[in-house]
């Protein structure tokens, strides 16, 4: 519709003109001596439309002679981004498809072509990392880094992460030290290089900073931070003051989990410090009961086992049913040679849970006692429930009780 209305101002706008210079008797005089030139004024209009006409029409012309190399070299460059963008995202999908030599090549041309070279560099590295072409692999993160060194935080993350995944835990970390400014995501990767790498009291902060972040929460936090504690404290186990200092620096809290106490006591234990280990497993106790920590109790005989089992008594008063104290109480009186009482214990712990340990202790008191057919009976019902456990253990299955 719109053309239609440009044809008929067209016309009128003719109309108007032929009108105007038919009522124009004007003329003009030109005079460059010795010659006059003497013409119609509507005749020299024209000759100036039409002048003007021809030199716009030649400066045109010229002027896009002069501009042809530069548009000819924005169409090459143009067709060169367009050529390497199809590369990179041919590299995209191949990789994602899991053909990872085509990816490399695809990768490799978009990098060279100069458009988007880190990720086109980082693209093939991690292509070749898949091929385990880790040479290749190497020289692509180079390649990066001497063509696009802004791009710094793409090419050491991908690194970090290759590195991680060949277990090379150190040169990770080294890699990461280069980040000015770590974001969530790099954290991440350190956490997990410092807990490959075993650098458990590095991996606290850590720790801290992501649930800060809400990449963790509570609980999730909780559980990490307990892993790190125990295993930090079992490291230093074999030095007594290494030991004692990381156990002062663990807060109150954490010190009352089960997980981090048994760890603790563990290695009190193995130092030779039965009271110290004796008093965690208490104050842990009192705070939440848990029977695994509860079955270290005997491990470690203190200065004064009659004490223990006066606290191991209070604490059936609550947990009657609770089939390791009960074993504990046994091994803890059979300590004290108190047969009966731990005759009694030990029954009453394969009454409510038959496990092998409990049936071993038994055995060795019969054994004391003189009484072999009872010890035979129970050191079998030992041997049994072991393999029982052994062949769980092989086939998948839930661990049973010890």
């Amino acid at each position: 519709m719109r053309w239609v209305f440009w044809i008929l101002g067209l016309f009128a706008l003719a109309v108007a003109l032929a009108l105007a210079l038919r009522l124009n008797t004007g003329y003009a005089l030109l005079v460059w001596p010795p010659y006059r030139v003497e013409l119609s004024l509507n005749f020299l209009l024209v000759l100036l439309a039409a002048g003007f006409a021809v030199v716009y029409s030649l400066l045109r012309f010229i002027f896009g002679a002069l501009g042809l190399p530069a548009q000819v070299r924005d169409l090459r460059e143009r067709r060169l981004r367009e050529n390497a963008h199809r590369m990179l995202l041919a590299a995209l999908e191949a990789f994602f498809e899991g053909r990872y030599g085509r990816a490399e090549q695809a990768a490799a041309s978009a990098m060279e072509s100069g458009i988007s070279p880190a990720l086109g560099a980082v693209l093939a590295a991690r292509s070749a990392h898949e091929l385990r072409h880790y040479g290749q692999r190497d020289g692509y993160l180079a390649r990066a880094e001497k063509l696009a060194p802004e791009a710094a935080t793409l090419r050491i993350i991908a690194a970090a992460g290759m590195l991680l995944e060949e277990r090379r835990f150190q040169d990770a970390l080294l890699a990461l030290k280069g980040l000015p400014d770590k974001h969530t995501a790099a954290l991440r990767l350190e956490l997990k290089a410092q807990q490959q790498a075993r650098n458990w009291e590095q991996t606290l902060p850590l720790i801290d900073q992501l649930e800060r972040r809400g990449v963790f929460d509570a609980v999730q936090a909780g559980q990490l931070r307990r892993y790190a504690q125990a295993e930090n404290l079992k490291r230093k186990a074999l030095d007594r003051g290494a030991f004692e200092e990381c156990w002062q620096k663990i807060p109150a809290r954490q010190k009352r989990d089960a997980k981090v106490a048994a760890a603790a006591a563990e290695c009190y234990a193995a130092l030779g410090g039965c009271a110290q280990a004796n008093q965690i497993i208490e104050e842990a106790l009192e705070a939440e009961w848990n029977s695994d920590l509860v079955a270290l109790y005997a491990e470690c005989a203190g200065t004064d086992v009659v004490r223990q089992i006066e606290r191991a008594e209070n604490w059936l008063k609550t947990n009657q049913r609770d089939a390791v104290l009960l074993l504990v109480l046994g091994k803890l009186c059979t300590q004290q040679q108190l047969w009966g009482k731990a005759q009694s214990y030990l029954e009453a712990s394969l009454s409510v849970e038959p496990t092998y340990s409990a049936h071993l202790v038994l055995a060795q008191l019969h054994d004391r006692l003189g009484n072999p057919d009872a010890a035979h009976r129970h050191y079998r019902e030992s041997l049994d429930l072991a393999g029982t456990q052994l062949k769980q253990i092989a086939g998948g299955r839930r661990r049973i009780p010890i």
